[in-house]
């Protein structure tokens, strides 16, 4: 099985840093498993690595999507894969834990063949009694539907049989790469220090304009950074608000982060020593070199 080595960590951690300094040592390229830092024009906002840190070490997927292409799971399973699959060795870098997951676990996703499949082998049922069996399987997500929609029914229903299926639900947890996760941890305070700094610095680099440029093209991104913005364009809130709201989305987020690779995954964690960050890589470099020999 090919090993693929993962950063992952609440935004603000050191991903990045970390990523070059493995990728560096190892001779191998970064493949970012990021949801926005993959589009174009959404540059401050997603904090991706800049052209001088790109330059220290190859980097994927960044900056490879027009900001209206669609970007989800399994679009980032296939580019990312595809790139793995053709290198003896690859560090994956990201806090998009699902993105992750579904890159070295054994995620599947419903192809237009599978769909077509599933399609003709309800050919008998009329709209009412698919309507009646999905309400049975899911109620809620029943009732967000109209019965007529057949097609949405019908992907719906075999969506909820795929889900209480439980030997399918599992598989998402078997391995499809051998990965060694690291995650890099920090103190909450300190953390969330370094979250408003880096806010307030994104301010200072030129956010508001970036996203102010985005909004007239009418593309409204779904990212903390960007979303936040609205309102006060509207003139409904102050840039102030503004910037406070991005700061607490932002800290947020860095919780669920932590909650989802301590829950979802077998990540490591590594208590980052921000006086001494070479202590911190160090000890990670013994340990990937540990996992490269079994």
């Amino acid at each position: 099985m090919k090993k693929v080595i993962c950063v992952v960590g609440p935004t603000a951690s050191g991903k990045t840093k970390l990523a070059i300094s493995l990728a560096r040592h190892f001779n191998v390229e970064i493949i970012s498993c990021d949801s926005v830092a993959v589009y174009k024009d959404l540059n401050i906002g997603s904090a991706k690595p800049t052209s001088y840190e790109q330059s220290l070490a190859k980097h994927h997927l960044i900056d490879v999507l027009e900001p209206t292409e669609q970007f989800d799971v399994a679009t980032c399973q296939k580019m990312a894969r595809k790139i793995i699959d053709a290198k003896p060795l690859s560090i994956l870098c990201g806090g998009t834990g699902l993105y992750v997951q579904g890159v070295i676990n054994n995620y599947e996703f419903n192809s237009p063949k599978r769909e077509d499949e599933f399609a003709k082998n309800h050919e008998r049922y009329s709209n009412e009694e698919l309507y009646n069996m999905l309400a049975k399987l899911d109620l809620k997500k029943a009732s967000e539907i109209h019965p007529n929609n057949r097609k949405r029914v019908l992907r719906a229903l075999e969506s909820s049989i795929a889900g209480s299926n439980l030997s399918e639900a599992n598989k998402c947890h078997e391995k499809y790469y051998d990965s060694f996760i690291i995650y890099l941890d920090i103190e909450r305070e300190a953390l969330y220090e370094r979250i408003n700094r880096r806010v307030d610095q994104m301010i200072e680099m030129g956010l508001e304009e970036e996203v102010r440029g985005l909004y007239e093209r009418k593309i409204y991104p779904h990212a903390i950074g960007y979303q936040e913005w609205l309102g006060y364009f509207n003139g409904d809130v102050t840039k102030e608000s503004t910037i406070e709201e991005i700061k607490k989305n932002t800290r947020h987020l860095a919780k669920r982060q932590k909650t989802w690779f301590k829950n979802q995954t077998d990540a490591k964690f590594y208590q980052v020593n921000l006086e001494n960050f070479s202590e911190t890589e160090n000890e990670i470099i013994k340990d990937v070199e540990e996992f490269l020999r079994k």
